[in-house]
């Protein structure tokens, strides 16, 4: 596939994420698709394996934040691989990491770099500002904050 094809795809695996429309899932990603990212939930530092356990993991994090949706900063691809900047937003209507809901609405980064083998999606690094987000629900530290105030 190209890089104009590539993209595309990575693309259309975010468009995913955005509408809940896991249905799509099967023709994006591969069946042995494996995901590399911290999860959302403590203690899990497995990786995702399948397009079974990438859509529970998303139907999960739209529970949390149902009006999720991503939007595409920056796109690079080469060879086989896209990686792709996103600004992600959402307003925490369900519980996350054990954090009941806030009503607030949130936005952070986040990159991810996608392998594509015929034309499938076959494995992701995902990284995101786990941090941005937890400052925004209020429970990380703020920026700012002096180390004396935060060992208090």
């Amino acid at each position: 596939m190209s890089a104009e094809e590539n993209k595309r795809l990575a693309r259309e695996g975010i468009r995913i994420w955005s509408t809940g429309d896991f249905d799509a899932a099967e023709e994006v990603y591969a069946p042995d698709y494996i995901n590399h990212q911290h999860h959302h939930h403590p203690g899990d530092a497995e990786d995702l394996h399948g397009t079974e356990a990438m859509k529970t993991f998303a139907t999960e994090f739209r529970k949390a934040f149902p009006d999720f949706r991503d939007s595409i900063d920056i796109q690079i691809a080469e060879g086989d691989m896209v990686a792709t900047r996103a600004t992600s937003r959402g307003t925490h209507r369900g519980v996350f990491m054990g954090i009941e809901p806030t009503n607030k609405e949130l936005s952070w980064t986040g990159i991810t770099i996608d392998r594509i083998s015929e034309g499938k999606i076959v494995e992701s690094w995902t990284n995101w500002d786990m941090m941005g987000m937890m400052q925004q629900l209020g429970v990380g530290p703020t920026l700012g904050q002096s180390e004396e105030a935060s060992s208090t």
